[in-house]
Protein backbone atom coordinates (compact mmCIF):
# COMPACT_ATOMS: atom_id res chain seq x y z
CA UNK A 1 0.00 0.00 0.00
CA UNK A 2 1.87 3.22 -1.15
CA UNK A 3 1.30 6.83 0.19
CA UNK A 4 0.34 7.95 -2.90
CA UNK A 5 -1.54 6.82 -6.71
CA UNK A 6 -1.32 8.19 -9.88
CA UNK A 7 -4.65 8.81 -11.42
CA UNK A 8 -5.21 10.37 -14.98
CA UNK A 9 -7.62 12.06 -16.10
CA UNK A 10 -8.48 13.98 -19.47
CA UNK A 11 -9.01 17.39 -19.20
CA UNK A 12 -10.47 18.80 -22.73
CA UNK A 13 -7.89 16.88 -24.89
CA UNK A 14 -5.04 16.82 -22.55
CA UNK A 15 -4.33 14.04 -20.05
CA UNK A 16 -3.77 15.56 -16.70
CA UNK A 17 -1.56 13.64 -14.26
CA UNK A 18 -2.32 13.86 -10.30
CA UNK A 19 -1.61 12.44 -7.25
CA UNK A 20 -4.49 10.98 -4.35
CA UNK A 21 -3.78 10.79 -0.85
CA UNK A 22 -4.44 7.30 0.24
CA UNK A 23 -6.98 8.31 2.93
CA UNK A 24 -5.63 5.31 5.23
CA UNK A 25 -2.10 6.36 5.56
CA UNK A 26 -3.39 9.84 5.59
CA UNK A 27 -5.23 8.68 9.26
CA UNK A 28 -1.90 7.42 10.01
CA UNK A 29 -0.51 11.15 10.40
CA UNK A 30 1.05 11.48 13.96
CA UNK A 31 3.62 10.91 16.34
CA UNK A 32 4.42 7.28 17.56
CA UNK A 33 6.94 5.94 20.53
CA UNK A 34 8.48 3.05 19.63
CA UNK A 35 7.80 -0.23 21.54
CA UNK A 36 10.87 -1.49 22.38
CA UNK A 37 9.53 -4.63 23.99
CA UNK A 38 8.08 -5.69 20.62
CA UNK A 39 10.71 -4.06 18.52
CA UNK A 40 14.58 -5.07 17.82
CA UNK A 41 17.70 -3.31 16.73
CA UNK A 42 20.35 -6.01 16.00
CA UNK A 43 23.43 -6.50 13.78
CA UNK A 44 25.27 -9.31 12.03
CA UNK A 45 28.75 -9.17 11.33
CA UNK A 46 31.49 -12.13 9.88
CA UNK A 47 33.67 -13.48 12.44
CA UNK A 48 37.31 -15.11 11.50
CA UNK A 49 36.54 -14.71 7.82
CA UNK A 50 34.13 -18.18 8.20
CA UNK A 51 30.95 -16.92 9.68
CA UNK A 52 28.48 -15.01 11.03
CA UNK A 53 28.03 -13.51 14.64
CA UNK A 54 24.39 -11.90 15.24
CA UNK A 55 23.23 -9.69 18.45
CA UNK A 56 21.07 -7.18 19.47
CA UNK A 57 20.42 -3.83 21.40
CA UNK A 58 17.97 -5.12 24.00
CA UNK A 59 17.44 -1.32 25.26
CA UNK A 60 16.39 1.25 23.27
CA UNK A 61 13.91 3.99 22.74
CA UNK A 62 12.44 6.31 20.07
CA UNK A 63 10.04 8.42 18.63
CA UNK A 64 8.95 8.81 14.90
CA UNK A 65 6.77 11.17 13.29
CA UNK A 66 5.09 9.90 10.28
CA UNK A 67 3.37 12.08 7.68
CA UNK A 68 0.87 9.89 6.06
CA UNK A 69 0.39 12.52 3.53
CA UNK A 70 3.68 13.22 2.54
CA UNK A 71 6.50 10.90 3.70
CA UNK A 72 9.38 13.43 3.18
CA UNK A 73 8.04 14.84 6.21
CA UNK A 74 8.48 11.92 8.41
CA UNK A 75 10.91 12.05 10.85
CA UNK A 76 13.06 9.06 13.21
CA UNK A 77 15.13 9.57 16.41
CA UNK A 78 16.31 6.38 18.44
CA UNK A 79 18.39 6.23 21.27
CA UNK A 80 20.51 2.70 21.69
CA UNK A 81 21.71 2.21 25.19
CA UNK A 82 25.23 0.31 24.47
CA UNK A 83 25.03 -1.62 27.84
CA UNK A 84 22.17 -3.92 26.76
CA UNK A 85 24.35 -5.27 23.76
CA UNK A 86 23.79 -9.67 23.75
CA UNK A 87 25.53 -12.13 21.53
CA UNK A 88 25.20 -14.65 23.69
CA UNK A 89 28.64 -15.04 25.26
CA UNK A 90 29.08 -13.50 28.21
CA UNK A 91 32.83 -12.56 27.36
CA UNK A 92 31.88 -11.63 24.04
CA UNK A 93 29.56 -8.86 25.13
CA UNK A 94 32.09 -7.37 28.01
CA UNK A 95 34.78 -7.18 25.10
CA UNK A 96 32.02 -5.48 22.63
CA UNK A 97 31.27 -2.92 25.71
CA UNK A 98 35.70 -2.18 26.26
CA UNK A 99 37.66 0.39 24.96
CA UNK A 100 38.64 -2.21 22.12
CA UNK A 101 35.05 -1.20 20.59
CA UNK A 102 32.15 0.91 22.02
CA UNK A 103 33.60 1.75 25.62
CA UNK A 104 30.37 2.07 26.98
CA UNK A 105 31.46 3.92 29.84
CA UNK A 106 32.39 6.93 27.96
CA UNK A 107 29.71 6.65 25.64
CA UNK A 108 26.69 4.80 26.76
CA UNK A 109 24.50 5.66 23.70
CA UNK A 110 24.20 5.35 20.42
CA UNK A 111 21.20 7.99 18.34
CA UNK A 112 20.28 8.12 15.13
CA UNK A 113 18.69 11.18 13.97
CA UNK A 114 16.74 11.27 10.77
CA UNK A 115 17.34 14.55 8.02
CA UNK A 116 15.20 13.19 5.10
CA UNK A 117 13.11 10.80 4.42
CA UNK A 118 11.82 9.52 0.63
CA UNK A 119 9.34 6.86 -0.84
CA UNK A 120 11.23 4.83 -3.11
CA UNK A 121 8.02 2.70 -4.22
CA UNK A 122 5.00 1.11 -3.16
CA UNK A 123 5.80 0.27 0.45
CA UNK A 124 9.49 0.79 0.25
CA UNK A 125 11.40 4.10 2.46
CA UNK A 126 15.22 5.24 2.63
CA UNK A 127 15.68 7.45 5.99
CA UNK A 128 18.86 9.44 6.06
CA UNK A 129 20.04 10.64 8.66
CA UNK A 130 22.98 11.09 11.11
CA UNK A 131 24.08 7.85 13.19
CA UNK A 132 26.57 9.01 16.37
CA UNK A 133 28.56 5.97 18.23
CA UNK A 134 31.29 7.18 20.33
CA UNK A 135 32.41 10.73 19.76
CA UNK A 136 31.84 10.09 16.07
CA UNK A 137 28.53 10.98 13.64
CA UNK A 138 28.79 10.32 10.03
CA UNK A 139 25.52 9.84 7.62
CA UNK A 140 23.10 6.83 7.27
CA UNK A 141 21.12 5.87 5.14
CA UNK A 142 18.43 2.80 6.10
CA UNK A 143 16.10 1.06 3.66
CA UNK A 144 12.58 0.21 5.14
CA UNK A 145 9.61 -1.35 4.25
CA UNK A 146 6.01 -0.15 5.70
CA UNK A 147 5.25 -3.53 6.96
CA UNK A 148 1.19 -2.41 8.07
CA UNK A 149 -0.48 -0.63 10.69
CA UNK A 150 -3.09 -2.13 13.25
CA UNK A 151 -4.80 -1.92 16.54
CA UNK A 152 -4.18 -4.28 19.20
CA UNK A 153 -6.06 -5.43 21.53
CA UNK A 154 -5.23 -3.32 24.21
CA UNK A 155 -6.68 -0.16 21.72
CA UNK A 156 -3.14 0.64 20.65
CA UNK A 157 -2.81 2.03 16.87
CA UNK A 158 0.53 0.36 16.06
CA UNK A 159 2.66 1.03 12.87
CA UNK A 160 5.14 -2.05 11.73
CA UNK A 161 8.85 -1.44 9.97
CA UNK A 162 11.38 -3.55 8.99
CA UNK A 163 14.76 -2.51 7.65
CA UNK A 164 18.08 -2.57 6.87
CA UNK A 165 21.23 -0.91 6.41
CA UNK A 166 25.43 -1.50 6.09
CA UNK A 167 28.13 0.23 7.58
CA UNK A 168 31.94 0.19 8.00
CA UNK A 169 32.25 -0.24 11.47
CA UNK A 170 35.76 1.91 11.04
CA UNK A 171 33.92 4.80 9.85
CA UNK A 172 32.82 5.29 13.28
CA UNK A 173 35.86 4.58 15.36
CA UNK A 174 35.50 0.54 16.02
CA UNK A 175 38.74 -0.55 14.93
CA UNK A 176 40.04 -3.44 17.03
CA UNK A 177 40.86 -6.46 15.22
CA UNK A 178 43.18 -9.54 14.61
CA UNK A 179 44.80 -11.34 12.19
CA UNK A 180 44.33 -14.96 11.39
CA UNK A 181 47.33 -17.07 10.66
CA UNK A 182 45.74 -18.40 7.65
CA UNK A 183 44.87 -14.80 6.81
CA UNK A 184 42.15 -12.56 6.96
CA UNK A 185 41.12 -10.82 9.84
CA UNK A 186 38.92 -11.94 13.08
CA UNK A 187 36.14 -9.64 13.19
CA UNK A 188 35.05 -7.94 9.22
CA UNK A 189 34.43 -3.97 8.95
CA UNK A 190 31.23 -4.47 7.40
CA UNK A 191 28.20 -4.81 9.73
CA UNK A 192 24.76 -4.95 8.49
CA UNK A 193 22.37 -3.19 10.93
CA UNK A 194 18.54 -4.31 10.83
CA UNK A 195 15.91 -2.66 12.41
CA UNK A 196 12.51 -4.50 13.54
CA UNK A 197 10.49 -1.85 14.43
CA UNK A 198 6.65 -1.72 16.53
CA UNK A 199 5.11 2.17 17.39
CA UNK A 200 2.26 2.95 18.95
CA UNK A 201 0.72 6.33 18.19
CA UNK A 202 0.19 8.82 20.66
CA UNK A 203 -3.01 10.38 21.54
Amino acid sequence: MGLFTRRSQDTNTAAVATLDVDPALAALTGDYVIDASHSSIGFTVRHAMVTNVRGSFGEHEGLLRLDGTDPSRSTASIDVTIASVGTGIADRDGHLLSGDFFDAERFPLMTFRSTSAAQLGGDAYRVTGELTIKDVTRPLAIDLEFAGSATDVYGNERVGFEGSAEILRSDWGLTWNAALEAGGVMVSDKVKLTFDISAIKQA
